[in-house]
């Protein structure tokens, strides 16, 4: 077994580390086996393709799975068995991270069953292991028969201090204004993933060909490995020509045409229905049952293909879209807030035949999402779940926990709307937005971000500013380009490039692009994000007639009282065993959050119940104060003076002399243990011991 290893030149960004490719060494039965390293972080990918096409099938079958071993951490898994479970979030979006720019780079016809296992088995925090997942991936590709078009490479960029970073650690990326993910080709960019902190379309593109120049330098050097180690590429044969399957779709095509016009996306799929059905009648008449059906996948083919290519020649020569718009126009919008009573904030977000539901609720701290992966345990306050029922799209199956697009498209639309949240000590809820797909026809995940937006407001939650998201699309041909605002689904389909951008009024939020095409320019890239700009002013002055500015809090969300104490005193309020806060728990039915450094929330619907609970709070946790008067308890009699527990945990001293305003013989003549009293605080001395007074309250005598 031979081991060949390459190594990137060290990329010349500031503070960038190199990243060295290794193959040979393990994964030996795979068709492509890379190693690959930067700092301590070090992932292995190995890549195997099937030996036959699958039969049937007319996409690439493609599967990309993702692990970070928690050894890789040096962490052992939590949970009985002790071992990884199902992909967490993190796995499955880096899966998508690795599939996005992969997936096009492969021949049109080649159909064989492709795997991907992305195992991270050493983690540096210094150095992102996703980022790196996706070049490994690319150079295992390269390396095997796999007839990969091109190498892919990725890298991550941040901007901090108004400097450009590239592949930042993650203490780095707290303090970025843009956290960006892209990938391409020496030639262009394939994919993009971004949140960003309002920034400018001129920054992001900046960013961009910055991160292209290191894609160039990680793409030159998985071509250097395969130039020594990578096995002969497996030839495809010429696809058949079926000259009888062609001739039968042809003779569709003007109704293929008239159903392509149809602007209701129920309507044109019912056309195209009958179509497939009327199609699949007349192979069977003219090449009989058996083959007709046999040919049905191929003819369907087909007819995907020609359906394609008149909508590009309506865009391209009439600038006619599939509804009727022109290419620049967003589709009719309506926005609906407060629609349910109970839910602590809602709206209903509706864009041509796409709709999002968008409901928030408030809770306390213990609701925060727990994050359990290579990094140390953390909690997010913020979240947003996606949900896509199928009823969204008119299909009959039944309901399933969220798959990997519910997920990608979730995080799209939280990473949106996270930059507008408010810090927790402004605003010290966990807040869960859920956005329920009811209609579907393009761009849910940005409808998500528009509803989410409204609905946060809607809930009182005082966002920076309103957010609004857009899906743009490219058709592309040679040099020539339209960009299409806010898609269709079947642009989507047919289009070569997804391009959402969510943002604000003052710049963008979150950006995702994903193609079809080898790549796309910058050039490209500019035209659509001004074109999304407008597009996206436009959906927010929408947004603007049904909500401005966050509203009051419903009467049905939890009121917090926020609450500030020695952080010494934590431990006094918890009591033995949680005794002492769920007796106060208890007695008013509050939740409440104590973190180390001395704050306590206090939550409940009832301001009456908050109210009764900081009492208690305080009472436990209050330190005694000169001058302030307090009802306490005689826990102690000395024939010096009586000791009285004026708070939980603190006595004090009220001395013989202070007891009364008459001369006192015997302690036990004016109190005994048990008795309540009320006193003064006269002095706490340098050793914090409470002296307090009970003749100070009584009026002077007259003489």
């Amino acid at each position: 077994m031979q081991n060949y290893e390459i190594t990137a030149c060290e990329l010349t960004q500031k503070n960038a580390k190199t990243i060295t490719f290794e193959t040979g060494m393990m994964a030996e039965q795979a068709s492509g086996a890379v190693i690959a390293r930067s700092g301590d972080s070090v992932v292995l990918v190995a890549v195997v393709a099937s030996k036959e096409p699958k039969e049937g099938t007319d996409f690439l079958p493609l599967t990309v799975d993702y692990v970070a071993k928690s050894y890789a951490a040096g962490k052992i898994p939590g949970g009985f068995f002790k071992r990884e479970g199902k992909p967490s979030t993190e796995e499955i979006l880096a899966c998508r991270l690795i599939d996005r720019p992969l997936r096009p780079m492969f021949p049109d016809n080649y159909f064989n069953d492709l795997q991907v296992s992305a195992l991270v088995l050493s983690y540096d925090d210094t150095c992102p292991v996703d980022v790196l997942a996706v070049n490994a991936a690319s150079a295992a590709f390269m390396v095997s028969e796999v007839p990969i078009v091109d190498a892919v490479a990725a890298v991550r960029v941040g901007k901090v201090n108004g400097e450009l970073v590239l592949n930042p650690s993650e203490t780095l990326l707290n303090n970025s204004t843009i956290d960006m993910t892209v990938a391409g080709t020496q030639e262009a960019i394939t994919m993009v993933e971004a949140g960003s902190k309002e920034v400018s379309e001129e920054e992001l593109l900046e960013a961009l060909a910055f991160a292209h120049e290191a894609i160039k330098q990680i793409a030159a050097a998985q071509k250097e490995l395969a130039q020594k180690a990578g096995k002969p590429k497996t030839e495809l044969p010429e696809p058949p020509r079926d000259q009888p399957v062609r001739e039968a779709v042809g003779a569709f095509y003007d109704r293929m045409k008239d159903a392509l016009h149809t602007a209701d996306k129920i309507e044109r799929n019912e056309k195209f229905r009958v179509i497939n059905i009327d199609l699949q009648n007349l192979l069977i008449e003219r090449l009989g049952e058996d083959e007709g059906k046999k040919k049905m996948p191929v003819a369907a083919a087909m007819m995907d293909s020609m359906t394609q290519f008149e909508m590009r020649r309506m865009i391209f020569e009439e600038e006619r879209r599939i509804d009727g718009r022109k290419l620049n126009e967003v589709r009719p919008i309506s926005c609906i807030t407060g629609l349910l009573p109970r839910t602590h904030g809602s709206s209903l977000f509706t864009r041509g035949q796409t709709q999002s539901l968008g409901v928030v609720t408030l809770g306390g701290s213990s609701d925060a999402l727990i994050i359990d992966n290579l990094e140390p345990e953390s909690k997010k306050p913020f979240y947003l779940h996606y949900n896509f029922p199928s009823f969204s799209t008119g299909e009959a199956r039944s309901m399933r926990s969220p798959g990997r697009r519910e997920i990608g498209h979730g995080a799209l639309a939280e990473k949106a709307l996270a930059q507008v949240m408010p810090s927790q000590k402004d605003f010290p809820y966990s807040v869960r937005v859920v956005s329920e797909i009811l209609s579907s026809n393009g761009s849910s995940s940005m409808a998500s971000v528009c509803s989410g937006s409204m609905a946060l407001m809607d809930a009182g939650v005082p966002i920076k500013a309103p957010v609004a998201g857009i899906a743009m699309g490219l058709i592309k041909d040679g040099d020539r380009f339209k960009i299409l605002t806010d898609i269709l689904g079947d642009e989507d389909h047919f289009g070569d490039m997804d391009f959402k951008v969510a943002g604000t009024e003052n710049g963008v939020n979150a950006l995702q692009m994903d193609i079809k095409i080898i790549g796309v320019t910058l050039d490209i890239m500019k035209t659509a994000l001004q074109q999304a700009k407008e597009g996206r002013l436009h959906i927010l002055s929408k947004m603007a007639e049904a909500i401005t500015e966050p509203k009051g809090l419903s009467k049905y969300a939890p009121r917090v009282i926020n609450l500030q104490i020695d952080p010494e005193k934590i431990r006094t309020l918890i009591g033995p065993g949680g005794k002492t806060i769920r007796a106060i728990t208890d007695e008013t039915g509050v939740k409440i959050d104590t973190f180390d450094d001395g704050r306590v929330l206090i939550m409940s619907p009832d301001q009456k119940s908050n109210d009764r609970a900081l009492e208690l709070v305080k009472l436990h946790t209050d330190e005694a104060e000169v001058g302030k008067v307090y009802t306490g308890t005689v826990k102690r009699i000395m024939n010096f003076g009586a000791f009285v527990e004026i708070l939980p945990g603190t006595e004090g001293l009220v001395h013989i002399s202070q007891l009364d305003n008459k001369r006192v013989n015997k302690v036990e003549d004016v109190v005994n243990i048990g008795d309540e009293l009320k006193v003064k605080v006269i002095e706490i001395d340098s050793q914090g011991r409470v002296n307090l007074s009970r003749k100070v309250l009584f009026a002077p005598e007259n003489d």
